[in-house]
């Protein structure tokens, strides 16, 4: 027998087993950068010192008001300073943070506030009409905290965020979690199809999604982060959590314009942001005016949507280095990256380079895998081309979905968190998608991609957005309806964007109709094609 078979002695204990938080980053960069700025708004700065004691206030403000352990605290909260301290402060009482979309309706964040059992819910003065809306119509509502900011000053309804931080105990001793599997947030889905669902995140997946985007980001000490990822979503993709690992600095975003996001590249000197392709598309279209020099290359994660190859040439040639990931609510944000190939890449002209960064890519370091799977739940072929639903595992899986195991046990069938997504997977093992099992279009027999559609409409150089959905068609079953924002200034028709396509896709994939005008979009920036798909109704002309 083996000596490592006889492990006497070799038990776990306090002094080499300590549950993983992200609680902890924030505890250390208090007493290795005490000074180092950590927190930005404006004219306002925090070091991190100052941003502890906040923390610790907020997490003895909130105990005050009765938050215990596994107690749900709501957020209805911009990008602003409190949503970033909220992502420490609710599990520094034992709390379970849940931010909520603020272009929300009032009937679905009622739903969200009930379903959650929120006892607290903290809120920005603009959007106090839209909580004390929904909290009216609970049997047990949440207690409100009032966020007032500039431009946006208190009701006088309710206590004051700074007023109760001022008067809480600035000695809380933190409550960290005995169990890592402990929740730490709850986050709900988007619900276009239904009643939203809530996601649970635990601490140790919270932890290690932090330790993989630092290696998959390729950072060092001390980077600047922009939030213009919402904070609400996915926990602004967990990057709240990470900076105090490397000391670095957070940049606090309310309203994201061109003009915003350039002044603070120049201004803030911000190395990292995070954004939806339409924030990306918002760059690249800024008018002059708006514009900043900088002089340092600008690292840049886009996910939400595939993003067009010329889009991403277009921001390359502006000095950003895009990286594009993917992930849902479920995985905590990103866990699938694009990471590069040195070498062959390089050599690409602008134009193909692009194409192979918007492919969606492999694992990152805390997962266990990313896979695609066929109707019988086998791999597909990595050829490129056969089509299958993506699949991932790993430690940025959720816990699971809040009073819904029948959806948990559907989400996690044979062992794979799947996504719903299809896509493909090349020969070299990254995955690409194809299009979310809603979107695809069949077209006489034969399935046409909304994304593929989308990404040859985006190189007409006349074409700032677009969408494409089924649209009915008596002959066909369905036909692509494609959706367009012309760039300032263009003049196009619909004739010459249908030609244009057919140039470059088969017959079958051409949209037979175009739309010009603004698009939905969620806070996120993501287009809801919900909507169009509900103004294409109709039988096609």
């Amino acid at each position: 027998m083996g000596w490592m078979q006889d492990e006497t002695g070799l038990d776990r204990c306090a002094a080499n087993h300590v549950p993983l938080t992200p609680l902890s980053h924030l505890e250390r960069a208090a007493r290795v950068w005490p000074a180092r700025e950590a927190l930005v708004y404006g004219d306002r700065r925090w070091t991190y010192a100052e941003y502890r004691d906040r923390v610790t206030r907020q997490a003895a403000m909130l105990a005050d008001l009765g938050v215990g352990l596994g107690d749900v605290v709501a957020t209805l909260l911009p990008n602003v300073p409190a949503q970033v301290e909220a992502s420490f402060g609710v599990p520094a009482c034992g709390g379970v943070l849940n931010t909520i979309n603020t272009r929300l309706d009032v009937d679905t964040v009622g739903y969200i506030l009930g379903h959650g059992g929120a006892k607290v819910l903290l809120v920005d003065s603009q959007f106090l009409d839209l909580a004390e809306s929904a909290c009216a119509a609970l049997d047990a509502p949440p207690r409100i905290v009032e966020v007032p900011d500039t431009g946006h000053p208190a009701s006088g309804r309710h206590p004051l965020y700074e007023d109760l931080l001022a008067a809480a105990d600035a000695d809380f001793d933190w409550i960290h979690p005995a169990d890592e599997w402990e929740s730490l947030s709850l986050n709900y889905t988007s619900g276009t199809t239904g009643r939203p669902k809530g996601v649970v995140y635990h601490h140790r997946g919270a932890y290690l999604m932090t330790m993989g985007t630092v290696v998959s980001w390729r950072m060092v000490l001390y980077p600047r982060l922009l939030v213009v990822v919402p904070l609400f979503h996915c926990n602004g993709w967990c990057h709240s959590w990470m900076m105090p690992l490397v000391g670095g600095t957070v940049v606090c975003l309310r309203d994201v314009t061109a003009a915003a996001v350039f002044d603070a590249l120049a201004d803030e000197g911000v190395t990292h942001f995070g954004g939806a392709p339409i924030v990306l598309n918002t760059l690249v279209n800024a008018p002059e005016d708006a514009r900043r020099d900088f002089d340092h290359t600008v690292e840049v994660y886009t996910a939400g949507a595939p993003p067009p190859a010329a889009t991403l040439a277009r921001m390359e040639a502006l000095g950003f280095n895009i990286t594009h990931v993917y992930g849902l609510t479920e995985t905590y944000g990103h866990v699938v990256e694009n990471v590069w190939q040195p070498g062959d890449w390089d050599a690409l002209d602008a134009t193909d380079r692009a194409a192979m960064k918007a492919r969606q890519g492999v694992a990152y370091p805390m997962m266990e895998g990313v896979d695609v799977f066929d109707e019988d739940g086998l791999p597909v072929p990595a050829d490129g081309e056969t089509q299958g639903e993506i699949a991932m595992r790993g430690n940025a899986v959720m816990k699971g979905y809040l009073k819904n195991p029948e959806a948990t046990a559907e989400a996690f069938r044979a062992g794979w968190f799947r996504s719903g997504d299809l896509g493909v997977k090349h020969p070299d093992g990254y995955v690409q998608i194809r299009d979310r099992a809603k979107d695809i279009i069949i077209s006489g027999g034969e399935n046409v991609s909304s994304v593929e559609v989308e990404s040859a409409l985006m190189h007409h150089d006349a074409v700032s957005l677009c969408a494409v959905v089924a649209q009915p068609d008596d002959k066909w079953g369905e036909v692509p309806h494609a959706f367009v924002e012309l760039r300032e200034g263009a003049d196009v028709d619909a004739s010459e964007i249908i030609t244009f396509v057919r140039g470059r896709l088969a017959g079958f994939k051409t949209p037979k109709a175009v739309t010009f005008g603004p698009l939905p979009k969620t806070s996120t920036g993501k287009i809801q094609k919900f909507v169009l798909r509900e103004r294409v109704r109709g039988p096609a002309a």
